[in-house]
C-alpha cells in the first residue's frame, strides 16, 4: 500500500480518536463543574421554551433537547435544559422558585397566588 494511504488513513483515525477524546474530556468538565458549584434556590419567572430536534435521518430517530428560560428579579436570565417529563409542567408566565447547580437545572416549584 502507497505511503500516502498510509499517512491519510492514520489522519483520519488520529481525528476520530481526538474527537472521542475532546467529546468525553468536555462532558467530564462541566459535571465536574456542575458538581463544584453551589446549589442555588432563587425566585423567578418562565420566560421563554424551546426545544432542540436532533438527527433522525434514514432509519435513525430524532432526538430531543428541552430548553427553559428563566428571569429572575434582577432581570438576568438564565436558561437551563430540562428533562421531556418536566419541560410539559411548567407554562411561560410561571413564577416560582428555581433550584440549579451550575448549568443543572434541579427543580422549580410553581407559586400559587
Amino acid at each position: 500500500m502507497p505511503l500516502v494511504f498510509k499517512l491519510f488513513g492514520g489522519l483520519i483515525l488520529l481525528f476520530i480518536v481526538g474527537t472521542f477524546i475532546f467529546i468525553i474530556s468536555k462532558g467530564l468538565i462541566s459535571w465536574t463543574s456542575n458538581n463544584r458549584a453551589e446549589v442555588i434556590k432563587k425566585k423567578c419567572k418562565v420566560v421563554d421554551k424551546r426545544t432542540e430536534v436532533w438527527g433522525g435521518s434514514g432509519d435513525s430517530s430524532a432526538n430531543t433537547n428541552y430548553h427553559i428560560t428563566f428571569e429572575f428579579e434582577d432581570r438576568s436570565r438564565i436558561e437551563l435544559q430540562v428533562r421531556g417529563d418536566r419541560f410539559g409542567l411548567y407554562v411561560v408566565g410561571d413564577i416560582g422558585e428555581l433550584t440549579y447547580q451550575g448549568t443543572r437545572f434541579v427543580e422549580f416549584v410553581r407559586t400559587i397566588d
